[in-house]
């Protein structure tokens, strides 16, 4: 098959050139690839069956067709199972090309990519081969074998060793990263060594987000179960959680309540990282005032029981201003019936089922999802990591370590 009749090549001119494909049957065009029997692209009409030259994973000689690569084009941005969905609608229920495989053949339709492996080469005009079949290999005469000619090292070869090889030509200095490194250490070393115990502003370095709940006594997630929730995905009523911390003796819950929030990440080479963040839970304006006079920046959230009383000493006591300002969450029963007070509110509910405590873990992974969409798209400054001590020391041994190979100069020490 010629360049000029391929149907793969057809079809990638036409992406590229924003060509219009267009569906026919034998009473002509049509408007949907189920009808249609045939593709025309620039011109020429194809049979939709058609096979390409595109190979199908772990199937040397079975070849993709020509409707299943435009309809994995066709649906190329769409989610897995919907793109496996509409594959089935237009008539592809096997021989589709699978979600794994769909970037490849996409990549290489839009000219992303300028070769794939898969890809059968093109045989010529007049050869009735079918793609994919295997080359036919004749036997010829034995040749006589040249003499190989010995390796001789280059004297440039020698001279290099590993040491060389990892210094490089080029002189590497660290002394930004050991400067960073070393104040930070330092600050928390003096702070450890005074004993002091650190304000909420001093302590989060004025970047931890802020919650703030509702102080009604009636209010699903208060200052006595919010914890639990937002921590270990379990919700416990409000009157249990306070009736079992004043058995343990706290007969009154702070004012102020750290959220210790972990998240394991995985990379394309396999190493999981534990990304740790502290939010901070508070009920009250009074409570809020302790992280000093940025304290609103950092609220990015407002849960609510639908009282607009709760609002009046805030910053902003209108709830369509004070939810423009911070992601809004109706906390109710799942059971209940919707709440006509929010409906001109922008806030999201969350439901909390009042006796499968086994849905719990999803209901808190949803709005944690919801948070950070949010915090990314408004306050993403407030999206950093929290940097521990032993972080810091782990960071500036590693740092030491790989500038001592490399440099051979010794790492400094700080008071």
């Amino acid at each position: 098959m010629s360049a000029e009749t391929d149907p793969l090549l057809a079809l990638r001119q036409a992406i590229k050139s924003r060509t219009k494909v267009i569906y026919s049957n034998e009473a002509g065009p049509c408007s949907s690839l189920v009808s249609a029997t045939s593709l025309v692209v620039n011109g020429q009409s194809i049979p939709k069956s058609s096979p390409t030259r595109y190979r199908k994973a772990g199937a040397p000689s079975d070849f993709y067709s020509l409707d299943a690569v435009y309809v994995a084009w066709l649906f190329r941005d769409a989610a897995g199972a919907e793109y496996m969905k509409q594959a089935r609608e237009h008539g592809l229920a096997v021989g589709f090309v699978s979600v794994t495989e769909r970037k490849h053949v996409v990549d290489w339709l839009e000219g992303k990519a300028s070769d794939n492996d898969r890809i059968a080469p093109l045989t010529s005009a007049e050869s009735t081969t079918p793609p994919g079949t295997p080359p036919r290999t004749t036997t010829e005469a034995p040749t006589a074998t040249p003499s190989k000619r010995r390796y001789v090292a280059d004297s440039h070869d020698i001279e290099v060793d590993r040491n060389t090889i990892l210094r490089g030509v080029k002189p590497n200095n660290f002394a930004a990263v050991r400067l960073t490194y070393g104040e930070k250490l330092k600050k928390l070393k003096e702070t450890s060594r005074s004993g002091a115990a650190p304000t909420p502003a001093t302590a989060t370095g004025h970047n931890q987000p802020i919650i703030m709940i509702s102080s009604s006594p009636t209010a699903l997630i208060t200052m006595h179960n919010v914890k639990r929730f937002l921590e270990d995905s379990v919700f416990e009523p409000s009157q249990d959680a306070r009736a079992r911390a004043m058995a343990e003796g706290n007969l009154k819950p702070e004012d102020l309540i750290p959220i210790y929030r972990k998240r394991t990440t995985i990379d394309t080479s396999g190493k999981e990282t534990v990304i740790k963040t502290t939010y901070f839970v508070v009920d009250s304006v009074e409570a809020l005032s302790k992280f000093g006079t940025d304290a609103w920046e950092r609220v990015v959230c407002v849960m609510t029981t639908g009282q607009a009383w709760q609002f009046r000493p805030y910053k902003w006591n209108e709830p369509r201003q004070l939810f423009h300002n911070v992601k809004g969450i109706y906390v109710s029963w799942s059971n209940d019936p919707p709440n006509a007070k929010i409906k001109d509110w922008n806030v999201t509910e969350l439901k909390i089922d009042p006796h499968r405590r086994h849905v719990d873990k999803s209901v808190v992974a949803h709005f944690w999802k919801m948070l950070d969409t949010w915090i990314q798209t408004n306050k993403p400054s407030l999206i950093k990591p929290d940097l521990s001590e032993n972080d810091l020391i782990d960071g500036f041994s590693r740092i030491n370590r790989h500038n001592t190979t490399l440099l051979g100069s010794s790492p400094p020490t700080f008071a």
